[in-house]
């Protein structure tokens, strides 16, 4: 068995299609379905379910492409660990983060940039559960998400800081004076609020249900950015993690002031517990565990 066969096969299980897993492989059709049925053969078992189209793995063929997915992994590691000089890792760290940390995705990863100079960064944009099963199947290499998740058992974490919550505001009049509000006082406001499949909203939710308050806001968004934007030019109001406001023009534009009761989650980095870890990736991890986001984040309410 041969490493290109397994990538055709972990190929064919991302494209779910022989013809694009083909052209990901830059092989042809033929030759890809050829391959995995060689697997096939010399497994003897069935690993892919066939019809007038690709229909998925067997059961069998499933545990095969779990052991395909660590193989390549492993041969990844492998290929690191060879170009590695010391200090000096090579290779793409692939990061997967949630909506809500994005803006300090770069605070984290500005000193391997700096430190490492043959080191990429490909970062993505994922819901908690598509970045723990892209870890799982060894297509990315770390996640920035919250740790409050059983899901978790199966992998390592790492704390990174703890985000409080915040009400924004364009008019900073209505602010004078205090120090914090009340949920009760902000589930009164026009509100623009995340939407309810993502994580923080739903610790929102939770804060509001705490109070005794059921909010139905007037717009809902998955977008950083269009939340930002309601805010800023629609002259609603909104609740974010305070660890947004290190961006730059939200602080410059926006009115920030902490919610009580204190709503606070934990952020940290989630990846697989694996031993020897790629060189890439242990460059990395000792390199994220010496930033200091905690105080980075806190500093952000005295401003």
């Amino acid at each position: 068995m041969l490493i290109r066969q397994l990538n055709y096969l972990v190929a064919l299980a991302k494209e779910e299609h022989f013809g694009r897993a083909a052209l990901a492989c830059n092989v042809s059709q033929p030759a890809l379905s050829g391959a995995i049925r060689s697997i096939e053969r010399e497994l003897g078992m069935t690993i892919v379910q066939r019809g007038q189209r690709f229909e998925g793995f067997t059961p069998d063929g499933e545990r095969v492409l779990a052991w395909a997915r660590r193989a390549l992994a492993e041969c990844e590691g492998l290929r690191q660990e060879a170009r590695a000089t010391r200090g000096d890792p090579a290779g793409t760290l692939r990061i997967g983060a949630i909506p809500t940390t994005l803006p300090i995705v770069s605070l984290l990863t500005e000193g391997c940039l700096l430190e490492f100079p043959r080191m990429t960064q490909e970062v993505y944009t994922l819901t908690s559960s598509e970045i723990l099963r892209r870890i799982a199947n060894f297509e990315l290499d770390v996640g920035l998400s919250y740790l409050h998740d059983e899901r978790l058992k199966d992998f390592a974490t790492v704390p990174l800081f703890r985000e409080r919550y915040v009400l924004v505001a364009r008019d900073h009049t209505m602010f004078e004076g205090r120090d914090t509000v009340s949920w009760a006082d902000a589930a009164r406001l026009p509100l623009c609020l995340l939407t309810r499949n993502m994580q923080s909203r739903r610790g929102i939710d939770a804060a509001f249900n705490a109070a005794g308050l059921d909010v139905v806001p007037r717009v809902e968004t998955d977008s950083m950015m269009a939340l930002y934007a309601y805010v800023r030019c629609a002259g609603l109001y909104g609740v974010l993690p305070h660890s947004v406001l290190c961006l730059l023009e939200m602080r410059q534009e926006l009115t920030a002031i902490p919610l009580v009761p204190e709503l606070t989650r934990e952020i940290g980095l989630v990846l697989l517990q694996r031993e020897p870890r790629p060189a890439l990736l242990a460059a990395a991890m000792a390199n994220f565990e010496r930033v200091d986001l905690q105080t980075r984040m806190d500093a952000l309410l005295d401003c």
